[in-house]
């Protein structure tokens, strides 16, 4: 589940993670882009408290810095960030490292980045940031699933109704934006359960976060 700054949100990242945990979400992500850095490091301290508390991964977008001081269990890096290898070594030895990729030739660089797990998108579009890609569709998931095998893939900002699709192309994984929203997106904690309850009943059973989760 991501926890965003979106001022469009209803509630605070460490709100949204509390609810995304008690609703069984399997990986809390914060995405901080908005707030100063001291605003996301107490955010980002909350969460941890709350993930290590419901026995959830916890994963600090772009910034392995924030990701470090808070004790988080990994760190996503986009293509505009700091590259894998340009971790420090200590950096890399105690987080797990996630990479966005958004082409084929992307996909493919990302297998060769020693990454613990890579994230392809956006299949249908997203409207919780914006976004240079077109949406890439489901024949180019697929492609990048077989492109960066073995790695797990995950994919963001799919519906119920396209849940099954995407672990049949390939996808092992999905993140989900906690805001409320018009369908399942009451709570978020509802949302989480919702869409957890499904995909544990796929032959992925959250294999993603199984992939990159270290015994707790």
């Amino acid at each position: 589940m991501l926890a965003d700054d979106d001022p469009r949100w209803r509630l605070d990242p460490p709100a949204q993670a509390a609810a995304a945990c008690a609703g069984g979400a399997a990986v809390v992500q914060l995405r901080a882009k908005r707030t100063g850095d001291r605003e996301a490091l107490r955010w980002a301290r909350e969460i941890r408290a709350c993930t290590r508390d419901a026995g959830v991964l916890f994963i600090v977008n772009d910034r392995f810095d924030l990701a470090l001081l808070c004790e988080a269990d990994g760190v996503h890096l986009g293509q505009d960030d700091l590259p894998p290898a340009r971790l420090p070594a200590s950096a890399r030895a105690r987080l797990l490292v996630g990479r966005s990729t958004h082409t084929l030739e992307q996909a493919r660089v990302a297998r060769a980045e020693e990454v613990d797990y890579a994230a392809f998108g956006p299949v249908f579009g997203t409207a919780s940031k914006d976004s240079p890609y077109a949406p890439r569709g489901l024949a180019l998931l697929a492609e990048a699933a077989r492109a960066v095998a073995p790695l797990p893939l995950a994919i963001s900002t799919v519906r119920h109704s396209g849940l099954f699709i995407v672990t049949a192309h390939g996808s092992a994984g999905f993140c989900l934006n906690a805001r409320a929203r018009s369908d399942v997106w009451s709570a978020p904690s509802f949302a989480a359960n919702s869409f957890a309850s499904m995909f544990g009943m796929t032959s992925a059973t959250r294999a993603c976060s199984a992939a990159v989760m270290p015994p707790m």
